[in-house]
């Protein structure tokens, strides 16, 4: 068994002439000291980009999904991907609904509509056996110690490992997108030609990031052999790097149309009137699924000023994602000012609102029952709400009819002995009526209970951006994103905003983020600047300072008295990161012939943070070094006769934080030869 150390560093800045190994005294804070290093540095290091042929990204939503291209030699046409089979009414499916089907021994069946109408179809008693997972993408927000053994839960009840669900729905993405791109190529295109792309909400964690990053291992996008193959893409990012090349026929600008309760000053047209005509172009032309996008930045960017401002707000089906960033002139980059903020709060908050109104009717035991022993009848009624959801407006005056299966009223019956018109008289719910069609009427404030909730949160994130020091002033806010599509949404960002800055909606709003994803993966240097949304550091040892370090903190070991854990950071909340940039820090070995070193991460929001037993403070990953064998040592044939001893080994780690994903390389200083290195953040 190869020996292990779990260091906690001295700090680099307080030099020990010759650092002793005091014995280890406590679990949590291993405390043999290290070679000195100098001071933390930073340094940029040169981007990298190999030659791919093709750019290929994937917009994992919650909601819906979908894939986009774009070749090197001609990376001004994005083309975007074939136009699914099925479909719902009235709803433009230019994406695919993010829902995946297992038979019932857990092999791939089908994805998207082809998944959902199959299931549909299955007969009740049989549909029990089949795994149909829906809007999954959520649980691996929500999940706070996720790892590969996470399990998700089909609609059936059955569970299995969420890595696997994952990989099967890029694989099936793989399939499909590397058969349409080799159609259009004239030339043959090998694996390691094609340039991946996943994209993940801003507020995702390095957990899920890594997450990602192994399901597209699993699924055979990438070998983990050639890890810069695949780009992890922050989501409101890519839109804010497509936004960039928009004109000003390409978006609609919510600020040129003043409202009163959801209509014009004229009160004759609904507030989304034009944002339907901008739609409807958009379908006519679907036929040609090929965008050009402007070379430089397009002309909306002439009335920016050097220094402005501007937020995106990615409000998709699972979360809402905020990003604040500024155009670097003139060679058009991209420099974060504040840290990516938002939450859970995207449009499948309405479908939980609207779930919860059923309980309220009709019985949580009820409901519950019926999703259980009807799988396929519910994902009917989901589907049926999901198409009136996309029509409800402002002001509008008649009702919304939502058809209830027959399953759902005749199981009601049978279940609570009584008709479907019953229950809603029982339940004095007044804004929902009965229609003798079978059908639900949601009056509109039925409607506004349902979006209300989390259109609130959604606009309380936005005005709280705002009122940061770092943020007033911004000039545009660009709303993107699939519920960015909802009028009920745009109409409350507008009263709460609209007077402060310009509210700006792409006409193609649901493929901004896929559109930006592969210009991305044309150009990962774009975004010259993050911001690190959390402290990360290591335990330290350090020479005890009585007055400046408690006294629950000392160890005597040898006559020295030490401080134990105290967290040295590498970087702060908030600390703004230039891509390239690295961190170091020098590593020993404690004992000679060690092979492994694994150190241990910490992170916190808390900016005051001091300590790794501090509140709020916890172990979110391990670094871990693969030692080779030293080399030998010239003149040392013949042993060790005398003398001081082999020189101690120094392991110098660069971290990279200015990325999309937490990078750490190393080497062997004395031989200059590479240290295996990674990190680990879904081991914990």
């Amino acid at each position: 068994m190869a020996d292990m150390l779990q260091p906690d560093l001295q700090l680099p800045g307080d030099r020990l002439s010759a650092p002793s190994s005091p014995a280890r005294a406590r679990n949590d804070c291993g405390i043999t000291p290290l070679t000195p290093s100098p001071s933390p540095m930073v340094e940029v290091k040169p981007r990298m980009l190999r030659p791919f042929s093709v750019v290929v990204a994937i917009d994992f939503g919650t909601t819906s999904s979908g894939y986009a291209f774009s070749f090197t030699e001609d990376s001004d046409a994005i083309h975007m991907m074939k136009r699914w089979e099925g479909g719902d009414p009235g709803v433009a499916n230019q994406k695919s609904p993010t829902c995946l089907l297992l038979t019932p021994d857990l092999r791939f069946h089908s994805f998207g509509f082809a998944a959902r109408d199959f299931y549909h179809d299955l007969d009740p008693e049989e549909a029990r056996h089949w795994l149909y997972f829906d809007k999954f993408k959520m649980k691996i927000h929500s999940t706070s110690d996720l790892t590969m053994e996470t399990e998700l839960e089909a609609v059936s009840g059955r569970r299995v490992r969420a890595i696997e669900v994952f990989s099967h729905a890029l694989h099936f993405f793989r399939e499909h997108a590397l058969k349409e791109v080799k159609d259009q190529s004239s030339s043959v295109l090998e694996g390691e030609d094609v340039r991946w792309v996943i994209t993940v909400p801003a507020v995702w964690r390095q957990p899920a990031k890594q997450f990602m990053r192994e399901a597209a291992y699993l699924a055979g996008l990438v070998s983990p052999d050639c890890p810069e193959q695949l780009l992890i893409a922050l989501e409101p990012e890519a839109a804010s790097i497509y936004c960039r090349k928009l004109r000003l026929h390409q978006v609609l600008d919510l600020s040129l149309q003043p409202i009163t309760n959801g209509f014009d000053l004229e009160g004759s047209r609904p507030l989304d009137s034009s944002f339907r005509q901008a739609r409807e172009q958009l379908r006519r032309s679907r036929h040609s699924r090929t965008f050009l996008v402007e070379s430089g930045t397009g002309e909306l960017w002439s009335e920016l000023q050097t220094g402005d401002r501007y937020i995106v707000a990615d409000c998709g089906g699972g979360t809402v994602d905020l990003t604040v960033h500024q155009i670097e002139q003139p060679q058009g980059t991209l420099k974060e000012l504040y840290k990516a903020s938002g939450g859970p709060h995207g449009a499948v908050g309405v479908d939980l609102a609207f779930e919860a109104m059923l309980c309220q009717i009709f019985g949580e035991d009820f409901i519950l029952s019926f999703k259980a022993k009807r799988p396929a009848a519910w994902v009917d009624l989901t589907i049926a709400f999901e198409a009136r959801k996309r029509t409800a407006a402002p002001g509008r005056a008649n009702a919304l009819n939502i058809s209830l299966p027959f399953s759902f009223i005749d199981f009601y019956k049978r279940h609570k002995g009584q008709s479907v018109e019953a229950a809603l008289r029982r339940s004095n719910m007044n804004i929902v009526k009965w229609s003798s069609q079978g059908m639900l009427r949601l009056t509109q404030e039925a409607m506004n209970e349902l979006f209300q909730p989390t259109i609130i949160n959604i606009v309380k994130h936005i005005e709280e951006l705002m009122a940061k020091p770092e943020v007033r002033g911004v000039r545009f806010l660009f709303l993107v994103g699939g519920f960015a599509e909802s009028p009920m949404l745009q109409r409350a960002v507008q009263r709460a905003v609209g007077r402060t800055c310009r509210i700006i909606i792409p006409h193609d709003v649901g493929l901004t983020i896929l559109k930006g994803a592969v210009l991305f993966g044309l150009d990962p240097t774009v975004v010259r600047v993050r911001r690190c949304p959390l402290i990360y550091g290591v335990g330290v040892l350090n020479r005890f300072v009585e007055g400046r370090h408690p006294r629950d903190k000392l160890l005597v070991k040898e006559g020295r008295e030490w401080c134990t854990d105290i967290l040295d950071r590498f970087v702060c909340v908030d600390q703004s990161v230039a891509l390239g940039e690295v961190v170091r820090r020098s590593y020993t070995p404690a004992r000679l012939g060690q092979r492994k070193i694994i150190i241990n991460i910490y992170c916190s929001s808390a900016e005051d943070a001091a300590y790794i037993t501090d509140p709020g403070v916890r172990k979110c990953g391990t670094i871990t070094l693969d030692l080779p064998e030293p080399l030998p040592v010239p003149g040392g044939a013949g042993g060790g006769g005398g003398g001081a001893g082999p020189e101690r080994r120094e392991i110098r780690a660069t971290m990279q934080f200015g990325d999309t994903e937490i990078k750490v390389a190393a080497v062997d200083v004395m031989s200059n030869r590479s240290v295996r290195a990674s990190i680990d953040f879904l081991s914990n």
